[in-house]
């Protein structure tokens, strides 16, 4: 086939992809369905074509491209690694990780489990071994939710419930075509079989060694892009040469999972992307993968729909019945896994509770696609493979897949119509008529204000005033008769709206760089979780999503046991960094919140409901403060330095915007501009080098300030500093429980705490102790301690903390004192 010829056969194929799409939307069907059968009846078309007489009025060159050389590597070289890479570029993985329990059980334990039903199914009556009959099951236990997703979306149903199918999409296209690399290694005739040893051995390398080279791949790819930052164009071109190069690397050289390596290669550019490439970048290459999984996702389908007719060419009666058994068992292996495993999860509070209405559509919604045409394919183009397995293998994939498609796919959105998923929930609808409500009050203001400056007809004039103030008579009526909405969900709609609003202004302070693209993601999952959250709990869960917000994370643990045991301080220094910054740009952000409450939302809600939402923001703005000021006290002179950078860059954006107005005005030219905007991007570079922060100097620093060691020498306070280890605290951690044997000595450096014993609660703040009292008296602890604020404490063993009152005077008249206040009189002069 000449070039010209293929050329001209990708300019056809890329015109019937664009008009697929309308299309779909005009028939109400998922694109992947329209794209199978408009591939479909090509192909049938091209076979029928070709056996006919007519085809000797053709040029060969025509008859070439109805025969294209469709082959399983152009689907699996070409195609799947721009679509793996695109997905995983554009999840939410932060906010994914907090359901990572049932995204992996969907993803990887349902392909098991449909693999294992499938192969157990037809074993008995196809006469196969078992292996070749687990060899389908893996090729057609692979779904293709885009369908289901989509209309999802399009239907607001839970973000969280989006959340896991895409996940689930991303990941069992790799469980499954790992499984079916490892069950075709024992199909192959003239192999020899793996044993149980090279099975145990080599399939965890095939898996984690496409995890390893998946990771440093993009390590380096995105080292070379930083190191050129002036090039955008060269950065987004390194992205695309990227899952090509993990792909042939993994599959070709290392013997890893190539799938798997290119998933994580993009799993790792979507975290650490954002904060090693410039905004304007990163959303430029976005925007690039985007378009091209877009073209890579209808080509792969429709290409895999032109080789229906040539897989489904020897197929008799039998094989329907087959195919029958193949589809009734993978759909009971998912109602397994949607009516028993995944209520389990929800039960242990894995899960979240997934309605039987979403279950049903997920269960209708699992169809299969070009992945599983393009596994069979491979069967078939393997000459090591026996011809009854090649055969039963492409007839069952590829009778199956049509039937999800057109069986399934086109009644997707009747069968969610019918389960009540497409209305609107009754909270949205009542949004809905209060805001098109003020809406229209807005316009006519505007409106009214435009005509004032402009001569038109008044008799037209009049007749659209008074059609408009018919309109907006209705949708004020509609608005009103929506008064008996209770006062919490009233409440609850404020608080999504102040939720929806924060998430804007990240974004908005992002793209004016205001906000450091290492923490615009985390501050996106924040706020996600926020709107997710309130939407399921109101403002009680409103309340709580914003505290945990303001907590240290999950990984800050290991960074203090690095730091305190191992006096390893990178990564706790770095997440104290991005602490400040955070808590600084959030408080911001929840100031800028109260004029929209008055701008918009009284509007809508009124004036109760406005104050209401003042109140709830002024809660969180305390906490955030005083996040901030814990922050403060604990490493003096350090928030000083991150304070002023957070200044500086905040100049930095209002400079450059000068910059850019005058260019625009023609006041300067673009040299000029160009070098200004080059000294402020190195400027703005040199910032993000944030001052280190010395956390042993930061401790020696809180014991100095503490009243109880005023008496000790400078000498004696850094070896007391070096015993000392720090404690991160949250609301309402327990630092000491009742009955437990007195072990440790709290020091409060910032924060406070509560003591509650024999019915009384006693606080203690900043520059207090907690815990000695049961150290000194030998006796189990009889309080319980609970941290009341955000704080940090020095922890001393009991063991130095006789030493230290042994040999600090003060210290020991400090520790007497405390006990006199708790009904207690000890004697500690002879201690030591």
């Amino acid at each position: 086939m000449s070039i010209v010829v293929l050329v001209g056969a990708i300019a056809a194929l890329l015109i019937v992809i664009s008009l697929s799409e309308p299309l779909a939307t005009r028939l109400r069907l998922p694109f992947s369905v329209v794209l199978a059968v408009v591939g479909a009846l090509l192909g049938s078309g091209a076979v029928l074509l070709q056996a006919s007489d007519l085809s000797n009025n053709f040029d060969p060159q025509a008859l070439a491209v109805l025969s294209l050389p469709i082959r399983s590597s152009v689907f699996l070289y070409v195609f799947l690694p721009t679509l793996l890479f695109q997905v995983a570029l554009g999840l939410n993985l932060r906010r994914m990780m907090d359901d990572w329990v049932p995204i992996l059980v969907m993803a990887v334990a349902a392909v098991v489990v449909a693999t294992i039903f499938v192969g157990a199914a037809l074993q008995p009556i196809t006469g196969l071994s078992l292996l070749a009959c687990l060899l389908l099951g893996s090729i057609v236990s692979t779904t293709d939710p885009s369908a289901v997703v989509s209309i999802f979306r399009n239907i607001a149903a839970p973000q969280r419930l989006t959340r896991i199918v895409e996940g689930e999409s991303l990941l069992n296209d790799a469980a499954a075509i790992a499984l079916f690399g490892f069950f075709l290694t024992f199909v192959m005739a003239g192999v020899p079989n793996p044993t149980l040893r090279d099975a145990l051995v080599g399939f965890p390398t095939l898996i984690f060694g496409g995890v390893a080279i998946g990771w440093v791949a993009a390590r380096v790819g995105l080292t070379v892009m930083a190191r050129m930052p002036a090039h955008p164009m060269a950065q987004v071109t390194l992205s695309l040469a990227l899952p090509y190069v993990t792909y042939i690397l993994s599959e070709r050289a290392l013997g890893a999972s190539g799938v798997i390596a290119v998933v994580v290669a993009g799993m790792t550019m979507n975290l650490m992307g954002p904060g090693r490439l410039a905004p304007a970048v990163w959303s430029y290459l976005r925007g690039v993968w985007d378009v091209l999984a877009h073209w890579a996702g209808a080509f792969i389908f429709i290409l895999a729909a032109l080789l229906i007719p040539r897989l489904l060419g020897d197929v008799h009666l039998w094989d329907v019945v087959l195919i029958g058994v193949v589809t009734a068992a993978a759909i009971a292996a998912r109602v397994v896994m949607l009516w028993g495993v995944l209520p389990l999860l929800s039960l242990a509070g894995l899960s979240p509770r997934v309605e039987r209405p979403y279950r049903v559509a997920i269960l209708w919604g699992g169809l299969r696609g070009a992945v599983t045409l393009a596994l069979a394919l491979a069967v078939t183009e393997n000459p090591l493979v026996p011809p009854e397995v090649k055969r039963l293998v492409g007839i069952l994939a590829t009778g199956f897949t049509l039937f999800t498609l057109f069986a399934q796919g086109t009644t997707l959105r009747w069968i969610i119509t019918r389960l009540g998923l497409a209305r609107l929930a009754p909270l949205d609808l009542a949004l809905s008529n209060q805001v098109i409500a003020v809406a229209l009050q807005n316009v006519r203001e505007e409106v009214a204000e435009t005509l004032r400056e402009h001569e038109l007809d008044h008799d037209i004039l009049r007749a659209e005033a008074k059609r408009f103030g018919e309109r907006l008579d209705k949708a004020v009526a509609r608005a009103e008769s929506a008064g008996d909405i209770p006062d919490r969900d009233r409440v609850t709609l404020g608080l999504l709206a102040l939720a929806g609003r924060e998430r804007d202004l990240i974004l908005e302070g992002f793209r004016q760089q205001l906000i450091s693209p290492r923490l615009v993601e985390q501050m996106l999952s924040d706020a996600d979780r926020l709107i997710e959250r309130t939407r399921t709990g109101g403002r009680t869960a409103y309340r709580e999503a914003g505290r945990q917000a303001l907590g240290y994370g999950r990984w800050h643990r290991w960074a203090v046991l690095a730091h305190n045991r191992l006096r390893l301080s990178g990564a706790l220094a770095r997440m104290t960094a991005d602490r400040f910054e955070l808590l600084l740009n959030q408080r911001l952000i929840l100031r800028d919140l109260h004029s929209y409450i008055d701008r918009k939302i009284r509007r809508i809600h009124g004036r109760r409901l406005a104050d209401l939402l003042h109140e709830s923001l002024r809660r969180r703005e305390e906490e955030t403060a005083t996040a901030l000021e814990a922050l403060r006290l604990q490493y003096p002179g350090y928030s000083d330095e991150i304070e002023r950078g957070f200044i500086r860059r905040t100049a930095l954006r209002l400079e450059e915007h000068e910059y850019d107005l005058l260019h625009d005005d023609g006041l300067i030219g673009r040299e000029l501009h160009l070098t200004l905007r080059q000294r402020i991007g190195a400027e703005r570079a040199r910032l993000e080098q944030r001052p280190k922060l010395d956390l042993a100097v930061q401790k020696s620093e809180l014991v100095r300030q503490f009243p109880l060691f005023a008496d000790m020498t400078e000498d004696q306070r850094r070896r007391l500093a070096r015993r000392l280890s720090t404690v991160y605290v949250q609301p309402g951690e327990v630092l000491i429980r009742k009955g437990d044997a007195a072990r440790n000595v709290f020091f409060i450096a910032s924060g406070a705490v509560e003591a509650e014993t024999a019915g009384q609660k006693l606080r203690l703040g900043r520059g207090e102790m907690v815990g000695q009292l049961a150290i000194l008296t030998r006796r189990t602890r009889r309080a319980q301690v609970t941290a009341i604020s955000h704080g940090t404490l020095l922890r001393l063993d009991d063991a130095r903390f006789k030493r230290l009152i042994a040999g600090n005077p003060g210290l020991r008249a400090a520790v007497e004192e405390s006990c006199r206040k708790r009904g207690v009189t000890l004697d500690l002069s002879e201690i030591g």
